[in-house]
């Protein structure tokens, strides 16, 4: 007898959007950490990325939408840990700046990633 893994449901299209709506906030607020001016991303940019992203993924076949579910869970986990990381930091003589900025890339990267995942 074989085991299979219960079947985890499928987020809606919205919830897609919002993952990456939150991803990209908290690097807005890793990039203002890290000293940048006024992040890289406006309010109305990151929610069109939202809007697309989720018109993406409900179109997305479904092993791109757990390939996609897997990897936004993946960064929003290592994402909290980082902010939460560069929090405690924060009032040290020294502010952490590089490694926030390090950070801010990596996020960049793996936003990115989940973008090229549902070709939007």
């Amino acid at each position: 007898m074989t085991h299979q893994a219960p079947a985890q449901p499928m987020p809606l299209p919205v919830e897609a959007g919002q993952q990456i709506a939150k991803l990209r906030s908290v690097l807005l607020l890793v990039e203002e950490m890290a000293g940048a001016s006024a992040g890289s991303a406006s309010r109305d940019s990151i929610l069109d990325e939202s809007a697309r992203l989720s018109s993406a993924f409900g179109l997305a076949l479904p092993i791109q939408q757990r390939r996609f579910e897997a990897l936004a869970n993946e960064t929003a986990a290592w994402a909290a840990a980082g902010v939460e990381a560069l929090l405690a930091c924060q009032d040290a003589p020294e502010p952490p700046r590089v490694a926030a900025a390090a950070f801010a890339a990596e996020l960049d990267r793996a936003l990115a990633e989940l973008n090229r995942l549902l070709r939007a």
